[in-house]
């Protein structure tokens, strides 16, 4: 089983011809919600991976709190680790371009009262078999507190660096698994703008040091990763983005999902990157994420 302990939030949406620049005012072109947070949406991904799944985290008691959970409630992803608390459930405030990319403000709300207690009491209900995944959306002092508990218990933890925070590199080492995109990773290993052949020099020695699978996401190339003294590569899928917003959290649940299932990591990587990319293809972080037939077919 895999428990994710994390963000949820409600996705407020605009999409522009193109991103403003700094003080600039652009006309929109559309408006959408969509349930979102980096903990759901890894969360919806695992469980539409076909994983058992239980969310850990906080909303509000708002009226955006039912529509942030609705699928993952629909998809029946456990919730009974879901607190209820007075603070707004959080929002984030997305601006997408005509290219896919995007721009995003998060306001954490319910987010920023998960605490150390609630990352024990997540992580003691788990098993020794099953997997923990986290991001930065929620406070690092409850972040540390489920990595130290999990690494006590055995519980195998990967920790995805988003969004970028300043405890990112020291959160990282206490994680079996570290999934970073391009910008996070020059930051964990404290040289800026790598080349491919750099960025492979420094995954190899970090693993090399601590033993930690580090893995690499980089877009529209793929993904990199270092596991067992190897090097791994894989691709996704050649598409024209129609939204980039939760190809990450994409990945991340996926890659989980398949570990959770057993398959080699080398296949594991390649069915995340494949379900990444097929997030892209649609607009919303929740919406756009595929079901298992979708990413099979593709594959």
């Amino acid at each position: 089983m895999i428990t994710v302990f994390g963000s949820i939030n409600m996705d407020l949406i605009a999409t522009t011809e193109r991103l403003p620049e700094p003080g600039e005012t652009v006309a929109g072109t559309g408006f959408s919600t969509a349930a979102g947070g980096k903990g759901a949406n890894q969360a919806l991904a695992a469980r539409r991976a076909g994983r058992d799944v239980r969310m850990a985290g906080a909303v509000g008691k708002d009226e955006f709190a039912a529509p942030a959970l609705a699928l993952l409630d629909d998809a029946g992803t456990d919730l009974s680790s879901v607190n209820r608390v007075d603070d707004p459930t959080g929002t984030a405030l997305i601006l997408v371009g005509g290219t896919g990319e995007n721009m995003i403000a998060v306001v954490p709300g319910a987010n920023g009262t998960v605490d150390e207690a609630q990352a024990r009491a997540a992580v003691e209900a788990m098993g020794a078999n099953d997997l923990l995944m986290l991001q930065l959306e929620i406070p690092a002092a409850s972040v540390e507190a489920a990595l130290q508990a999990a690494r006590t218990k055995g519980v195998t933890t990967i920790l995805n660096t988003a969004p970028l925070t300043a405890d990112a590199a020291r959160l990282s080492r206490l994680a079996d698994i570290v999934i970073a995109n391009e910008t996070e990773f020059e930051l964990l290993a404290g040289r800026s703008e790598m080349d491919a052949h750099t960025r492979q020099d420094a995954l190899q020695k970090m693993h090399a040091q601590s033993g930690q699978t580090f893995i690499v996401t980089l877009g529209a190339d793929g993904v990199i990763a270092a596991r067992d003294g190897k090097i791994y590569k894989s691709d996704g899928l050649s598409i024209e983005p129609v939204d980039t917003v939760g190809a990450g959290d994409t990945f991340c649940g996926y890659l989980a999902a398949s570990l959770d299932s057993g398959l080699a990591f080398e296949e594991a990587l390649r069915r995340a990157a494949v379900a990444g990319s097929l997030a892209c293809l649609k607009a919303g972080a929740q919406p756009s994420i595929p079901t298992d037939a979708e990413v099979t077919e593709r594959l």
